[in-house]
């Protein structure tokens, strides 16, 4: 267990890109939205001069995971559903496991709580006996950013205990077909998930997702969120979203995601570099010697990766890559191959 070191954990993908780069460091899919999710949203302007109306989104949210209405609260992204857990929350110890997307930890803070980092070991897989009887939060990503590595739902789950909530960070479970190790459908009791559509469908400026609790934590939850958090345009995103049809075309994306995905994994192990292994979101966590060198001679040539050193758990030597379609994967490869890589 460790205390704060000084990382930025402010640092997000987003303040890679820009300049014409190619960007390998968000991990939002490229390409999207598609065409129909596209004109739901713009069908939904119509509707703005009434205040949101939540009811069908969260009805169709519940729906798609085999829960009940009053076990989703609908959120501005994931990133408001930290803030909020953060406010009503007060953990006498609250762990988070790192390596991790950072804004848990940096919501916590912010709030005025003190936080400890349980850093995982060689290939940043989940022990849950590393994680100490007196904590009484935990917060976890599943599959985990920056690491991309999947946690068996049993290993996530073992955590829950008396007096204990379990926050699990579910934003890339979407990249998983089939969603194996998710407990969205499952929600053992103390355990609260997390959601985003903004990686999958290419969300990321309209903030969309929610948070599935049991009804209790939702009424607290919101409670501490303002009136009318959620936008009608992200509303109508959140049950277009939701229904099967738009699950199967996840599944679609996902399958041909994993692909891409490990075959980039391989180009790049046999060049030497370290993949963290078992990747299954969409990107890849490498270490390589100089990370920070590598990813300024990479924005040279005009490519835009994520660097690794502001994640707690890792540092200069690592790098996080988006997968993206084969050719820009290949184009990428082939300047690491120009830089000698």
């Amino acid at each position: 267990m460790t205390g704060p070191a000084e990382v930025d954990l402010r640092h997000h993908g987003d303040t890679e890109v820009g300049d014409g780069l190619a960007d390998f460091a968000v991990n939002v899919r490229a390409g999207t939205p598609p065409e129909w999710l596209a004109e739901r949203i713009r069908a939904s302007v119509d509707g703005l001069a009434a205040y949101p109306d939540p009811r069908p989104a969260r009805k169709a949210v519940a729906a798609r995971h085999a829960r009940s209405a009053g076990e989703v609260l609908l959120t501005a992204g994931a990133a408001e559903a930290f803030v909020l857990l953060a406010r009503v929350l007060a953990p006498r110890r609250a762990v988070v496991v790192h390596p991790q997307f950072t804004e848990p930890e940096a919501a916590l803070r912010a709030a005025g709580h003190e936080v400890e980092r349980l850093i995982l070991e060689k290939d940043f897989t989940l022990d849950p006996g590393a994680v100490p009887d007196g904590a009484d939060l935990v917060v976890i990503g599943n599959p985990t950013n920056p690491t991309s590595v999947l946690h068996p739902a049993e290993a996530i789950a073992a955590l829950a205990a008396p007096g204990r909530t379990v926050v699990v960070d579910e934003a890339f479970m979407d990249c998983v077909p089939g969603e194996p190790e998710s407990l969205a459908t499952r929600l053992p009791t103390g355990v609260v998930v997390i959601r985003s559509l903004t990686k999958t469908w290419g969300l990321a400026g309209l903030r969309a997702g929610y948070v599935l609790a049991a009804p209790h934590m939702i009424g607290r939850l919101a409670e501490a969120q303002p009136l009318w958090a959620v936008s009608t345009p992200a509303l109508a995103a959140v049950e277009a979203c939701s229904t099967p049809e738009a699950v199967a075309e996840g599944e679609a994306w996902a399958a041909g995601l994993a692909a891409e995905r490990d075959r980039l994994a391989a180009e790049l192990s046999a060049r030497g570099l370290y993949v963290v292994p078992g990747a299954r979101a969409s990107f890849l966590c490498l270490r390589v010697q100089d990370a920070l060198g590598i990813r300024a001679l990479l924005r040279q040539r005009g490519y835009a990766v994520r660097r690794g050193d502001t994640f707690p758990g890792l540092g200069p030597d690592w790098l996080r890559i988006a997968v993206r379609d084969r050719p820009s994967n290949d184009r990428l490869l082939d300047v690491l191959g120009e830089l000698g890589i």
